[in-house]
């Protein structure tokens, strides 16, 4: 049985299944979906608790499955913690796994928590052992559309709301801007506020002089934001990149890699081929997907032999060496190529700044 976070609160209220699995990179929602189930487990009255850390493959699994087995001294019902950092439990784990999930006695509640998990892992044995003796809960990440509606909520459950209608839009806005990338400085900063200010609405100015800027940029994200026309947000995206100390030759990697893709299914399409056969052949599914259904036909033939050119000097600018006609410093070239992409897939509101900024 699966389940998303949010659903996660309803089903505890109505019972407690054996186990839960629970996988996924966001740390911060990850621990709150563990802290309501170990709530939910001192309440039914699973009073003594042991925890295992799998720290490598030579983890001795016999201390698991005697541990679901073994009686109790000190309670009757028990609460097990598998923790797998890694995320691979090996052969000797999965089948360790495999049996523990069909010896599972009823004074037993296990929790098991994964890192995000792979198409191959949701597909194991042991994932599929497991998911089928309880509950998995997949945490996902809160990106960056759906962040200024989870801060609100948050923000809510502390009593404290912004102004309604553009201004609150904007409030919102400049919070997830600050936090972006990084949700336990979101939270922290939410809790911030409800400790300087009571219930009630808060002003932009009240934010505005509270809320750190904390954001961390993933450098694909990125590449996201560029083909999507998305002008503010890629500037901003660039200088967090290079503020966080993040590698020039990498974020030119990451330009450059879209540039060709861009080009490899350009040239299939005008060689006779749908655009969706195109985007497959060039590895291109998903969230990007979308991005490039929207980009190739923005952008002609022309253009991109001139991209690609201009990826070329730029990758020789970002490893030291020279053009006239571009500037010295590396991060100041990535930022005329990258405007040479955003240019032609500028959405309408970003157009006229994006051609002072050229």
């Amino acid at each position: 049985m699966q389940l998303r976070t949010e659903q996660l609160a309803a089903h505890l209220q109505r019972g407690l299944k054996p186990l839960y699995l629970v996988h996924g990179d966001e740390a911060l929602l990850a621990q709150e979906v563990a802290d309501a189930i170990r709530g939910a487990a001192r309440a039914a009255g699973f009073d003594e608790r042991k925890v295992f850390s799998v720290s490598g493959a030579h983890f001795d699994w016999s201390g698991v499955l005697g541990a679901a087995q073994e009686m109790s001294l000190f309670a009757e019902r028990r609460l097990i913690e598998i923790r797998i950092p890694g995320g691979k439990p090996g052969k000797e784990g999965s089948d360790a796994l495999q049996r523990y999930a069909e010896r599972l006695p009823e004074d037993v509640l296990t929790i098991v928590q994964l890192p995000r998990l792979d198409g191959q892992q949701l597909k194991s044995a042991w994932f599929g052992a497991l998911d089928s003796a309880g509950v998995s809960v997949r945490v996902e990440p809160v990106e960056r559309a759906a962040l200024p509606a989870w801060i609100a909520q948050r923000l809510a459950q502390q009593g404290q709301r912004v102004a309604g209608g553009e201004a609150g839009q904007r409030t919102l806005a400049f919070f997830a801007d600050c936090v972006e990338g990084n949700l336990l400085a979101a939270h922290q900063e939410v809790q911030k506020l409800g400790l300087l200010h009571p219930p009630g609405e808060l002003s932009f100015e009240q934010v505005e002089s509270a809320v750190l800027n904390v954001a961390r940029y993933d450098v694909f994200k990125l590449g996201e934001a560029v083909l999507g026309g998305r002008l503010p947000r890629a500037l901003r995206m660039l200088d967090g990149l290079r503020a966080e100390g993040e590698a020039a030759v990498r974020v030119h990697w990451t330009l450059a890699e879209d540039i060709r893709a861009l080009k490899h299914v350009k040239d299939a399409v005008a060689g006779g081929k749908p655009l969706p056969m195109a985007l497959r052949e060039a590895r291109i599914w998903g969230p990007r997907e979308k991005l490039f259904e929207r980009a190739v036909p923005l952008l002609s033939a022309a253009q991109l032999d001139g991209l690609l050119s201009a990826a070329s000097i730029c990758d020789g600018l970002v490893k030291g060496l020279k053009h006239p006609d571009w500037p010295l410093e590396p991060w100041d070239a990535l930022r005329q190529l990258m405007l040479s992409l955003l240019q032609p897939l500028a959405r309408p509101e970003v157009a006229a700044p994006l051609a002072l900024q050229a």
